[in-house]
């Protein structure tokens, strides 16, 4: 295949991909000229929800070629509780993301405190129980020194 081949191929994808978009067949909706999100905190997915999808935000939820998210299914306590740890932060993130280019949207600057207090609480129940999870937590401000007393992963039985 030659460099011609190559960019009537790439075209004719790209047009494709665009009439897809046009009538509706995903839901790339940040691509549709002139979007604008509208969206309130009641229209969000919970926090577990954006976590296993990758974004709280159902109009803007892609699923590609995937019929329904992968659910996590923790093994242990540890694991559910890094779970649900994992799932606050991505909400808090993706919520600070939004409220990057929505700085006035109160509901959702309540909600985005909401998550990060969770998520700070859900983290200092999880290294209470299991130990510190980074090196600038508060666990390995003591003394002694707490960062490497916890068992590694690999080291759980």
């Amino acid at each position: 295949m030659n460099y011609n081949e190559n960019y009537y191929e790439d075209q004719n994808r790209n047009m494709i991909a665009m009439k897809n978009t046009m009538n509706g067949v995903n839901n790339n909706n940040f691509n549709k000229c002139n979007y604008v999100q509208q969206v309130a905190p009641d229209d969000l997915y919970d926090a577990y929800a954006g976590f296993i999808r990758g974004n709280m935000f159902p109009d803007l939820y892609n699923q590609y070629k995937i019929s329904k998210p992968f659910e996590i299914e923790p093994m242990n306590e540890q694991a559910g509780m890094l779970t649900y740890v994992d799932a606050y932060c991505f909400g808090a993130h993706d919520l600070n993301l939004y409220l990057d280019t929505h700085p006035n949207d109160r509901a959702m600057i309540e909600l985005y405190n909401r998550y990060r207090m969770e998520s700070e609480n859900a983290l200092k129940q999880y290294e209470k129980k299991f130990g510190p999870i980074t090196v600038d937590s508060e666990a390995t401000l003591a003394f002694p020194w707490e960062w490497n007393n916890s068992p590694w992963p690999w080291e759980n039985k």
